[in-house]
């Protein structure tokens, strides 16, 4: 998915030519979290708030995430994911508060 945006970001500003290399180049020193059937199990089941299908992959990734130990926080701009992740107890980064 992050692929996906991150890409979706820089076509439809029409910046493939001058910013594609950059993408990529960012996107490859991300670890990336396969959707694995405990994360899409999490996903199915409700949340705090009401989500999207996306918001409801990304909650249940951090919640994956937490659950194998390592500290994780959300950074967005979407108040409704936030909201869902605050209620869940997911440190939200400077940038999104």
């Amino acid at each position: 998915m992050l692929e996906y945006e991150v890409f979706d970001r820089v076509h439809a500003r029409g910046a493939a030519a001058s910013h594609a290399v950059q993408a990529r180049q960012l996107v490859d020193r991300v670890n990336l979290i396969e959707l694995a059937p405990r994360v899409l199990a999490r996903a199915l089941q409700p949340f705090p708030a009401p989500v999207r299908t996306p918001d409801a992959l990304h909650l249940a990734t951090l919640d994956f995430v937490r659950h194998q130990g390592e500290p994780i926080e959300l950074a967005t701009y979407d108040q409704r994911l936030a909201a869902a992740a605050s209620a869940m107890g997911f440190a939200l980064s400077a940038a999104t508060r």
